[in-house]
């Protein structure tokens, strides 16, 4: 009985946004089968890109996700602006950061705390959590709206927002607009203080690997929008250079693609490669605050991605801030450029991770072709790699918690399975 065959199949994960499944066959310590299934249908977008204007891509795009529709507008805005020569910088530049910043408090808020968080408490949902933990709850709420809010007084709305350009924006807020929301950021960065430090006492399974952790990084701050690719492995290239360096594969068992890097295998993106590489560029209060509940780096915990999660949400406030401080209205919404044909490349640090985007476009302005590699499915086979790693001691607990647990692991990923699933594989028979 000891070596006999062991399986877990979960048909439909739990809070995660869109439709995924889990497979994991087991025979005494040796792992026969690790399936992470991306089921939810393909949705084409790089296909229905082609033919249409440059400046139809950040709105359709940002459709991609509900929760991170500024990720893939920036990125594909900062791809047209290199075909095109063009460089925004100064305020608009700065606005850039600002809407990033309402996206990451969203988002992590939103993850953080009504989906991943339960899991740690035993929790089958947020909703059950919010019985016990009111007061958290209530609070990421509180936190979140303020995210939503930075975007909807910037691009119009909070969902799918609408002002973001290939320039700058299509229209830009007057210094007393941006202030009006000083008194909601400071509570926001208080609350977020506090949600810091409550995940950083939850109990967190011991589990480490040795990841290779991939993120944008800027010489002068954490980065959002512009950077070179970095990995804890010696990877530095420029954002040009990234199809030079990772692959993509179809895998028949799933409708997203699974990335690697060349002769290297799986690599992590998100929250938690971003602070292993970039811990030097966060503000002193996140510092302060991850410094004061232990956190340390380089930190190859996966669950204690809830952490890295919850410091960038207080970073995302405390930059968000400065830029209110600093902020001088800018002689126009957007810079002129000029319109030619060329390939552009744009990569920018989505909630979940790094967000590529490259295009070829032609002399008037039309795509002639688009790739978008969305964090999620860079993330794919690493956490297909975790679950390999972790199935020998998880397979002897008893099957709920067996379960509970590969779930668990899934969500320290936050996976957007909705962004990823941009493959189908079509096969006809004639007879």
């Amino acid at each position: 009985m000891k070596n006999r065959v062991k399986t877990v199949k979960v048909d439909y994960l739990a809070r995660v946004e869109g439709e995924g499944a889990l497979y994991i066959k087991v025979k005494g310590n040796e792992v026969l089968d690790v399936k992470f299934k991306i089921f939810e249908a393909p949705r084409f977008f790089e296909a229905f890109l082609r033919g249409r204007k440059y400046y139809e891509v950040p709105d359709i795009t940002a459709r991609i996700c509900g929760i991170c529709p500024i990720a893939y507008q920036m990125s594909s805005v900062h791809a047209f602006e290199d075909v095109f020569g063009a460089k925004v910088d100064g305020p608009l530049r700065e606005l850039r950061r600002f809407i990033y910043c309402g996206e990451w408090i969203e988002s992590h808020a939103l993850h953080a705390f009504l989906l991943h968080a339960p899991d740690f408490l035993g929790y089958d949902d947020a909703i059950r959590m919010a019985k016990d933990h009111p007061d958290i709850v209530k609070k990421a709420l509180i936190v979140k709206k303020i995210g939503n809010d930075i975007m909807a007084r910037l691009g119009g709305r909070e969902i799918h927002p609408v002002s973001v350009c290939v320039g700058g924006f299509y229209k830009v807020p007057t210094k007393r607009q941006m202030e009006v929301l000083r008194e909601d950021l400071k509570k926001g960065m208080d609350l977020s203080v506090e949600l810091l430090r409550w995940v950083a006492d939850l109990k967190f399974p011991d589990f480490e690997q040795d990841y290779e952790f991939v993120s944008l990084r800027h010489p002068d701050e954490y980065p959002f929008n512009e950077g070179r690719i970095v990995s804890n492995k010696g990877l530095d290239i420029q954002i040009r250079e990234y199809e030079d360096n990772f692959v993509e594969e179809h895998i028949p068992y799933t409708n997203a693609l699974h990335s690697y890097i060349k002769g290297r295998g799986s690599y992590m993106v998100g929250p938690l490669a971003r602070i292993n590489l970039n811990y030097d560029k966060l503000w002193d209060l996140t510092k302060d605050t991850l410094k004061s509940v232990g956190f340390k780096v380089p930190c190859r915990n996966p669950f204690k991605s809830i952490i890295a999660r919850c410091a960038e949400m207080l970073y995302s406030f405390e930059e968000a801030l400065r830029i209110i401080n600093e902020y001088k209205e800018p002689n126009g919404p957007r810079i002129d450029y000029e319109i030619k044909a060329g390939r552009g490349f744009g990569c920018t640090e989505a909630p979940r991770g790094s967000l590529y985007h490259r295009y070829d476009v032609a002399a008037d302005g039309t795509v002639l072709s688009a790739k978008i590699v969305p964090p999620t499915a860079q993330n794919q086979k690493r956490m297909e790699d975790d679950l390999r790693a972790m199935a020998p001691s998880v397979m002897k607990l008893p099957y709920e918690k067996a379960v509970w647990r590969f779930e668990q692991a899934v969500r320290n990923y936050d996976p957007c399975i909705s962004c990823a699933t941009h493959f189908l594989r079509l096969e006809v028979e004639h007879s």
